[in-house]
């Protein structure tokens, strides 16, 4: 299992629909992917769980996957809730 703390920085704004962006890219992957904030932890492929989740920047969420190419995934997850290119 591979996990990462992230603060969201989307101040880009590259996205109109940043929690649909982010379903689509965790969707991309095999392996078991969540997010955490406080006391809420959620599938990052289903849509509804990270709409309740939400993604506003300044939030510290705790990213974690597990799978065969859970370092892919922690990689592009953090680097699009970090503001960077995808």
């Amino acid at each position: 299992m591979k996990d990462s703390n992230v603060t969201v920085n989307l101040t880009n704004k590259t996205d109109d629909h940043p929690v649909a962006m982010l379903v689509q890219i965790a969707s991309r992957f095999q392996s078991s992917i969540y997010m955490t904030e406080g006391s809420r932890r959620v599938n990052a492929k289903s849509i509804m769980g990270m709409m309740a989740l939400g993604i506003n920047n300044g939030a510290e969420l705790y990213v974690s996957a597990e799978g065969e190419d859970e370092e892919d995934a922690i990689s592009a997850i953090s680097g699009y809730l970090l503001g960077e290119a995808i």
